[in-house]
């Protein structure tokens, strides 16, 4: 229940529940709200508004969302609650109601009934009908309209409402607004003529002179500067720091157009606002000069002085302005008058209407327009404590609850005292002039009146000449604002009504009215003089406070009793305290209301009503809240238990649930994919290929291990139905091959694939004639240095760090790299070179047997291959070292393959061998060529 507990340091969100009613206590509440951000506040269904003076977020959708169909003490305090509340009461009981919007100018009335009007727009449901949605818009726009004309900055408030304005929205049985209806009191009208320093006329006049295009002021005879025309620029300064002339003349054209407003008329009544200005057109000469009265059956043309002339000037202004004002009030009700908008509505039309009127006003100076306004401030001040006292009463009436009359005797020895005096009353009071002033002790405080020109303001001054010219006009716009001027000079007409006379008879209809709905009110509060958003000038508020009534609006329901409450709601809220209520009490809702009442010794201060539950003082309902949130933390446990384990086993279902259907779409594609791979690999053992061109088709993610798994073993079975046409004893030599065809594929042009390799090439007689010094110096070796076989043997011309060339012999078996003298019957040169010492082999591209085989030590091997049959035998010895490497030191070998310059190291010195051509019978030969050698071979036959 927020409105009652919103947060210690919020304070009380209901003053009925403040645990000592006093002033002080009253205001120390209000304020501290007002510093922490709460600018509403409720006594019982009142609420207290104090003005933010700066943009708060409490009316977006999510707001309208908190509070729509909740009961008023369900959401922290609220304009959007008292104005569902007043919606659900028409909508549900079909009952007219009203939200009656009081407060000094300045408090924020204007706005509040912005608000409430955008709230039931927004509440309310369309279903679709353009016509409803039609009068939405019309609704809206209307106080753009309004506010232009009838509002203007004044020393208080830069938006002021300088009339009263009642607005009723009728609904359909459904609830949706199908039109409305607005009444307009006292325009101020002398507001046109006369501005008080630091005020401004009513905001459409600058609204013209400073948004309106240049070529429309021209057509007017107008300028954009204010300072020019006298009934702008009294007040001084024309331009106000918070509002926006030019943007806001757009929004009003754009209001007018969209409402429904004739083209022609929107041009008059701008044509109107700047014959106001002017007043100084030839053709009005005559009749501002004199006037005509008829006298004995006969007409005399009057001339009128200067200050007669003034006075009928401005009297002409006023009554323009104030006729246009009217005419403009009228034209929206045509607009949005439920009659006349061709759709036609069954069931009962209720009303929800909606009053913004002036605050209580004190001026240095107060004339008839301020004894109006208040006057109709005491008006809805006693209606608003007869129908508090009234509803109160029929509250515990229908509850069944007996009513205490403390409060009436109380007000009734307070209104017994005088109210008027004046110094010819009160002699002794100086403050009074003789003749001039008197002092009226309303409600809200004594106020000092003048007398001068009251008689004046009182009556309707304007001569008939002016009603006759306006009449006769050929804008049939203006002749329609003054039908009485179609009178002939001759005529004898009725005195009309005074303005006074006037302004009370609408009044009394408008309490009368108010009296016959259902009221909700709402008391606003302006915090300051400046307009700041954090300043609470406690003396200002504390008189506002006093003259709205606010204390004596506690004590009427705290009377009898402070709190009230349906039983199913209270049993709802506090069940939780008792064990035999909580969970859920199995019985009768009010037993288990007493039995709630019983558990916490409070049956003395509680009334049992036919629905309600009635509580007496506040403290009894603060010590229902306090055992309220002494229970809250352990059910909130219980409850996050309960919720966490629910969420646990939900997301456990989801889990094992969106486990099994992962588990069966895995299963589903890989099914489908390994049926699809069986398609496409159905007839590959019939192809040349065998496979190896057919596409893989792209896995999903979770196959793809599998994927790179099935390519392997498809590889491998190629492999196999390749080799398989291959003898046993030519397989060696085939991987070999391969392995030499990875290093030189794409490489070098030449490397020996279509021969057969045999490697040890000396062991062949047709190689070499000495084979049996050969094999017998390969056993010695063998047996020495503990090598198991020969890998390559071949005759070579090597190159030496002394620039030599020296014919060789050379071996490489699965240890050692050995150089054989083969003229001494294949001597051993030296020990062998252990292959742990070789980082790598360079070749060429061409065709020549070239190869360096890098070693440690910074001595290479430099060798050139030859042999009788000419034959390329570099691929072969590269596929044997490769293999060898890979095989027994688990390494790849480094093999460049050069363009016909090959880097090396002889003697610990850098050098390059470089392959030329050249006409040589006796085989490749290395030669020195400055620092480095060549390889000189033959040219190609």
């Amino acid at each position: 229940m927020a409105a009652i507990h919103e947060g210690p340091e919020f304070g009380i969100g209901d003053f009925v529940l403040l645990p000592e009613l006093t002033l002080d206590a009253f205001m120390q509440n209000l304020k501290n709200r007002f510093e922490k951000g709460r600018i509403y506040t409720y006594i019982g269904e009142v609420v207290v508004s104090v003005n933010p003076y700066r943009q708060v977020d409490l009316y977006g959708k999510n707001y309208v969302d908190q509070y729509r169909g909740r009961e008023i003490y369900e959401r922290p305090p609220h304009i959007f609650a008292l104005a569902d509340s007043a919606y659900k009461t028409m909508k549900r009981q079909s009952k007219d109601t009203c939200i009656v919007i009081s407060g000094e100018s300045g408090s924020g009335k204007t706005e509040a009934s912005k608000i409430i009007m955008r709230y039931i727009a927004a509440v309310t449901n369309v279903s679709g009908q353009r016509e409803v949605e039609r009068v939405k818009d019309v609704l809206i726009l209307t106080n753009v309209i309004l506010e232009a004309f009838g509002n203007a900055k004044t020393n208080r408030n830069d938006n002021s409402s300088r009339f009263g304005k009642y607005m009723d929205i009728n609904f359909d049985f459904k609830g949706d607004p199908i039109g409305g209806h607005i009444n307009n009191y006292l325009l101020e009208k002398s507001r046109v003529v006369f501005q008080q320093t630091g005020e401004r006329n009513f905001h459409s006049f600058y609204q013209l002179l400073v948004g309106a295009p240049e070529d429309r002021l021209s057509q007017m005879g107008l300028t954009r500067d204010t300072t020019l025309y006298h009934y702008v620029n009294q007040g001084g300064d024309p331009k106000a720091a918070m509002i926006d002339d030019r943007g806001d003349y757009k929004s009003v054209v754009a209001a007018l157009k969209n409402s429904g407003f004739d083209p022609k008329d929107i041009e008059t009544l701008w044509n109107v606002i700047a014959a106001v200005l002017h007043l100084r057109q030839m053709h009005l000469e005559r009749t501002l000069l004199s006037r005509v009265i008829a006298a004995g059956g006969q007409v005399v043309e009057k001339g009128l002085n200067v200050s007669e002339a003034l006075y009928a000037r401005d009297a002409f202004a006023k009554a323009i302005y104030n006729r246009m004002f009217t005419w403009i009030v009228g034209r929206i009700n045509e607009l949005i008058d439920p009659k006349h908008s061709g759709v036609r509505y069954a069931g009962k039309n209720t009303v929800i209407g909606v009053l913004d009127i002036y605050g209580f006003e004190i001026f240095d100076n107060n004339s008839f327009e301020q004894f109006c306004i208040n006057y109709c401030n005491e008006k809805l001040q006693q209606l608003f404590i007869e129908l508090v006292l009234k509803q109160e009463q029929e509250e515990y009436m229908k509850e069944g609850i007996e009513w205490q009359h403390m409060f009436l005797d109380a007000m009734a020895q307070k209104l017994k005292s005088e109210r008027f005096t004046c110094r010819k009353l009160a002699p002794a009071d100086k403050s009074l002039e003789h003749n001039r002033d008197f002092r009226i002790m309303h409600y809200a405080g004594d106020v000092t009146y003048s007398v001068v020109g009251f008689i004046d303001k009182n009556k309707d001054m304007l001569f008939m000449d002016f009603k006759r010219l306006l009449f006769n006009s050929s804008n049939n716009l203006i002749k329609s604002m003054w039908p009485e001027g179609k009178q002939l000079v001759t005529e004898t007409t009725k005195r009309p009504t005074t303005a006074g006379t006037d302004f009370k008879n609408s009044i009394i209809a408008l309490v009368e009215n108010l009296a016959s709905k259902t009221p909700f009110y709402v008391r606003c509060i302006k915090p300051n003089e400046i307009k700041s958003p954090v300043q609470f000038n406690d003396t200002r508020c504390k008189h506002q406070v006093m003259y709205l009534g606010l204390l004596e609006n506690v004590r009427v329901r705290r009377a009898g009793f402070a709190y009230r409450m349906a039983y199913d709601r209270f049993l709802h809220r506090y069940k939780c305290i008792a064990r035999d209520t909580w969970p859920n009490f199995r019985g009768n809702v009010v037993d288990g209301v007493k039995y709630l009442v019983n558990s916490q010794n409070c049956g003395q201060d509680v009334k049992y009503g036919r629905s309600k539950i009635f509580i007496r003082s506040p403290q009894t309902i603060f010590a229902f809240e306090e055992a309220r949130d002494r229970k809250i933390p352990g059910i909130v446990l219980f409850l996050q238990k309960m919720v966490r384990g629910a969420l646990a086993r939900k997301k456990a279902r989801q889990l094992r649930a969106m486990y099994l259907i992962m588990g069966c779409f895995k299963r589903y594609k890989m099914r489908n994919y390994i049926l699809m791979i069986v398609e496409r690999f159905r007839n590959v053992r019939q192809t040349r290929d065998f496979g190896k061109n057919v596409q893989w088709p792209s896995p999903p993610a979770v196959l793809q291990g599998l994927v790179d798994m099935l390519k392997k073993v498809h590889s491998r079975w190629r492999a196999h139905m390749i080799l398989r046409k291959i003898p046993k004893e030519e397989r060696p030599q085939w991987h070999l091959k391969v392995l030499a065809g990875d290093l030189l594929m794409r490489r070098r042009p030449e490397w020996g694939l279509k021969r057969k390799w045999e490697g040890n090439y000396l062991a062949q007689t047709r190689e070499n004639s000495s084979t049996a010094d050969f094999v017998s110096q390969i056993n010695l070796l063998k047996s020495k240095d503990g090598f198991t076989k020969v890998l390559f043997s071949s005759f070579v011309r090597k190159a030496n760090k002394h620039n030599k060339t020296a014919e060789r012999a050379i071996v490489f078996t699965d240890k050692f790299i050995y150089k054989l003298d083969h003229k001494k019957h294949f001597k051993a040169m030296q020990k062998g070179i252990p292959f742990t010492n070789v980082t790598g082999v360079s070749i060429t591209q061409g065709s020549d047997q070239l190869i360096v085989v890098h070693l440690s030590g910074g001595n290479d091997l430099v060798l050139c291959l030859y042999s009788h049959v000419n034959e390329e035998r570099i691929g072969e010895l590269v596929g044997i070292l490769a293999n060898l490497i890979n095989r027994q030191y688990s390494r790849d070998l480094k093999l460049r393959v050069e363009n016909g310059r090959i880097g090396c190291m002889l003697g610990d010195k850098s050098r390059s061998v470089i392959v030329r051509q050249m006409a040589t019978n006796n085989g490749p030969v290395f030669r020195k060529e400055g620092s480095d050698l060549s390889l000189l071979i033959p040219s190609p036959s």
